[in-house]
């Protein structure tokens, strides 16, 4: 199964390819990279689809370039993701909202 997702994130064009330089994934900020690995270890667990996940993405860009809202590729990453876990059950939104402040209060923060 890590194979296929690998091959999918490869194939991800467009609006939604991932940001490279000289072939290799560009992270501005340590969270980014963790919340690429977390979306794609719960897809390769099995927790949803990738293609669930891309197509969120893709709301999630087009959404955000429609408002002219100037947040990077990552925030909208994010914003896919928390959206795909809230609709999935994973996680509740009282809990997203207690980990948001603790993360932006500095009391998760990890490097």
């Amino acid at each position: 199964m890590v194979g296929s997702t690998d091959k999918r994130i490869a194939l991800m064009d467009g609006d939604v390819a991932l940001p490279r330089k000289n072939g290799e994934l560009v992270f501005q900020a340590p969270w980014e990279g963790r919340v690429f690995g977390l979306a794609v270890a719960l897809s390769d667990c099995q927790l949803y689809p990738w293609d669930e996940f891309r197509a969120q993405l893709i709301q999630k860009i087009a959404s955000a370039e429609a408002q002219g809202d100037p947040s990077t590729y990552y925030e909208r990453w994010l914003a896919a993701f928390e959206s795909l876990l809230l609709a999935r059950g994973v996680i509740t939104q009282e809990e997203l909202d207690a980990r948001t402040v603790a993360y932006e209060s500095g009391e998760r923060d990890v490097e």
